[in-house]
C-alpha cells in the first residue's frame, strides 16, 4: 500500500492530501455498497460432500482435553510395520471426522508409521462448544484444538522423541501451519488443498465484486491490496460478530522453516491452483515443494494419481521424519 501511495504521488505528481481523499471516498463507496455481499465469504459455508469414515476396530480411542477445558477426541492407528519410523498426526477436513484418516494414510501406517487423527470442538465426537459455530476458515479456537493435539502427543507415554510430522487435509493442513509455527516439535509438514486467508479471500473478492457491480472501470482501476483491506476489515468485523479471530495463515507460513509439501488438485473450483501457488510463495520452508495433481478436484488428489500420491507421502516422511531414503523413494523437488 505504501508503495502504490508514492508512485502516485511522485510520479503522477498528485498531492498526497487529493490522493488520500480519493483513497478514504472508494474505501467508503466500496464498504457502503458492497461490504454486505463481502461478508458473505467468511458467512457461507462451503457446498461440497464431506467425507467421513467408518470406526476402525483396531485404532486406539482417545480423550484429551482442550485448554479450556472441552473433550476432543481422537484416534490412535499403530503401524502395522516391524519397527516404526515416526509418528504423523494428522488434521482433518472442515466436517470431516477421525475416522477419516485411513483413506489418507494407510500406507504411512504400512510403512511403519504410527497415525494420530483427531477432532477439534464442535466437529465429530467431540465435545461442542456453546459459544463457537465452526465454518471453513481457521480460527483461534481451531489453532487452540490443534496444539492441544500436539501437546497430547508429544506428552504420550509411547511418543517419539525426535518430534512429529503433521499431514493436513484443506482446514486441516492451514490450521497445522498456524498450530506448527509455535511448535518446534512438528518437524516436517504435509497439506493437501490447504489454503490461506489472504491469499483465497482477495481473488474471492475480485470475482464477488464484479458479480455485484457492473461498474468495469472500477474493477479495472482497484489494485490488489486495495482488496486486502477491504476483505481485513470485513473479516474483523465478522470475527467480533462470532467472537473469534482469524490468524494469518500466510503469516504463519512465512515463519515455517520446516521440510514441506503442499499437494492440491488441478481441478479444484473452490481453492484454484493459483491461490495454492500464491500460498505456496509465501512459505519459508526448506525444502519445499508444490505438487499441483492435473484433473483432481479439492482434496481428490489421492483419487485420481493414488499410486504416485502415497509413494510421495512415504518418500516425505521417510526422509524428513524418519531421517530415511529407501532405494524406491521418489526424491523431493525444492
Amino acid at each position: 500500500m505504501v508503495f502504490w501511495f508514492w508512485v502516485v504521488v511522485t510520479v503522477l505528481a498528485v498531492p498526497p492530501i487529493a490522493f488520500g481523499l480519493v483513497f478514504s471516498a472508494l474505501y467508503l463507496y466500496i464498504r457502503w455498497k458492497y461490504m454486505g455481499h463481502l461478508l458473505r465469504i467468511f458467512q457461507e459455508k462451503p457446498l461440497f460432500v464431506i467425507p467421513r469414515g467408518q470406526r476402525i476396530d483396531e485404532a486406539e480411542d482417545v480423550a484429551f482435553r482442550a485448554a479450556d477445558g472441552l473433550t476432543l477426541r481422537g484416534c490412535y492407528l499403530r503401524t502395522t510395520a516391524p519397527r516404526r519410523r515416526g509418528v504423523i498426526l494428522f488434521g482433518l477436513e472442515f466436517g470431516s471426522n477421525r475416522w477419516s484418516c485411513r483413506t489418507y494414510c494407510a500406507k504411512l501406517v504400512e510403512a511403519g508409521y504410527d497415525i494420530f487423527a483427531f477432532e477439534p470442538r464442535c466437529q465429530g465426537d467431540s465435545d461442542k462448544d456453546p459459544h463457537y459455530e465452526p465454518l471453513q476458515w481457521v480460527t483461534d479456537r481451531d489453532v487452540a484444538d490443534m496444539r492441544a493435539a500436539i501437546h497430547y502427543l508429544t506428552g504420550r507415554p509411547d511418543a517419539d522423541p525426535r518430534g512429529i510430522g503433521l499431514f493436513g487435509i484443506s482446514k486441516g493442513g492451514g490450521t497445522g501451519f498456524v498450530a506448527a509455527a509455535s511448535c518446534p516439535a512438528v518437524r516436517c509438514i504435509v497439506t493437501d488443498g490447504a489454503y490461506g486467508t489472504h491469499t483465497t479471500m482477495v481473488p474471492y473478492l475480485k470475482r464477488w465484486i464484479q458479480i455485484y457491480s457492473d461498474r468495469k472501470l472500477l474493477q479495472r482501476v482497484l489494485p490488489t491490496w486495495f482488496y486486502g483491506i477491504v476483505g481485513m476489515v470485513g473479516a474483523k468485523k465478522v470475527a467480533r460478530n462470532r467472537g473469534v479471530s482469524y490468524p494469518s495463515v500466510e503469516k504463519a507460513l512465512s515463519r515455517l522453516n520446516r521440510p514441506l509439501l503442499m499437494i492440491h488438485g488441478g481441478a479444484d473450483t473452490y481453492i484454484r491452483p493459483e491461490m495454492a501457488q500464491a500460498l505456496f510463495e509465501r512459505a519459508n520452508a526448506s525444502p519445499k515443494e508444490l505438487w499441483i495433481v492435473p484433473k483432481a478436484k479439492h482434496n481428490q488428489a489421492h483419487t485420481v494419481n493414488e499410486a504416485e500420491y502415497h509413494a510421495k507421502l512415504v518418500a516425505f516422511f521417510d526422509r524428513h521424519l524418519a531421517g530415511e531414503v529407501r532405494p524406491d523413494a521418489i526424491p523431493a523437488r525444492t
